[in-house]
């Protein structure tokens, strides 16, 4: 039995790591516990030495591509499960393409999620001015993610905001942006982050925005679940907003001017051309 302790930053690249190895031994997939950043209990965490391996890994860069999403999942049989369908591939090298599989669907399922919680943390991620001076403006930010999506998360913003040095603190991970260097540490309780001007224009942007006339509760949550709203500022508004939706649309209707019937004005130049002397 091996165990194999997996940590908190760099997961993907550690569970590749284990996985070649046990699979160029051989190591069958019950013969394998995965242990993430010690969350196994101590009667299990035995340190195993990984086998060496001399054989050539081979997976479709499919595979490779859904593991290295799957490993973010907060799911703790994400390891085992993926190692089990690459066990699986060894003899059925058609099997990313079976989409009857439940293997395969239900870490297709995963693999949608990460990407989902990915997407709105790029979305909802609100930073606040430091207003530390020096040449490069500092900004930090809170964020509680549902899966492990920080450290694959990052680069973007790394990207986005090249320009300035930030933080995103989370309960999972933190990730820093310094100078240019992006760097991922522990998690941490929620900091106390200053005020600033930014909140209020989240605020404004996000009423003006708003169109009353196509609210659907339903689909505003999906897009943006409440978990998300304790850190969002412009979320305040939102109770407001859905109660006097109606309202709104009533005030918008009678501001809107009042069309001709082009209908009507067709029939009548149509006349006009006949008798010039019609009304």
């Amino acid at each position: 039995m091996y165990t194999v302790p997996l940590p908190r930053i760099g997961t993907d690249l550690a569970w590749r790591d284990a996985a070649k190895r046990l699979i160029g031994a051989g190591v069958l997939p019950q013969d394998v516990l995965w242990d993430y950043d010690g969350d196994m209990p101590a009667l299990f965490a035995a340190d195993t030495p990984l086998p060496d391996y001399s054989r050539p890994v081979r997976a479709p860069q499919s595979f490779v591509e859904m593991a290295n999403v799957i490993v973010w999942h907060k799911d703790p049989q994400r390891f085992a499960r993926l190692y089990a369908l690459l066990w699986r591939l060894r003899h059925e090298p058609g099997l990313m393409a079976d989409r009857a599989d439940p293997d395969l669907s239900r870490l297709r399922q995963m693999e949608k999620a990460v990407h989902r919680c990915k997407h709105k943390m790029k979305a909802f991620v609100r930073f606040r001015d430091l207003r530390q001076g020096g040449d490069r403006r500092s900004f930090a930010a809170w964020f509680e993610p549902t899966h492990h999506t920080v450290e694959p998360t990052a680069p973007f913003f790394a990207r986005r905001f090249a320009d300035m040095d930030w933080m995103i603190a989370t309960p999972d991970v933190t990730a820093q942006f310094i100078d240019g260097n992006l760097t991922f540490h522990p998690g941490q309780p929620k900091p106390d982050l200053p005020e600033d001007a930014a909140e209020s224009l989240w605020g404004t942007y996000f009423c003006n925005i708003f169109n009353p006339a196509r609210l659907k509760v339903s689909a505003m949550t999906s897009e943006m679940p409440r978990k998300y709203w304790k850190n969002l500022p412009e979320s305040q508004h939102i109770p407001h907003l859905i109660a006097n939706a109606e309202k709104m649309v009533d005030a918008m209707r009678d501001r809107a001017p009042t069309l001709p019937n082009l209908r009507a004005e067709r029939l009548q130049a149509q006349r006009r051309k006949k008798d010039p002397d019609s009304p």
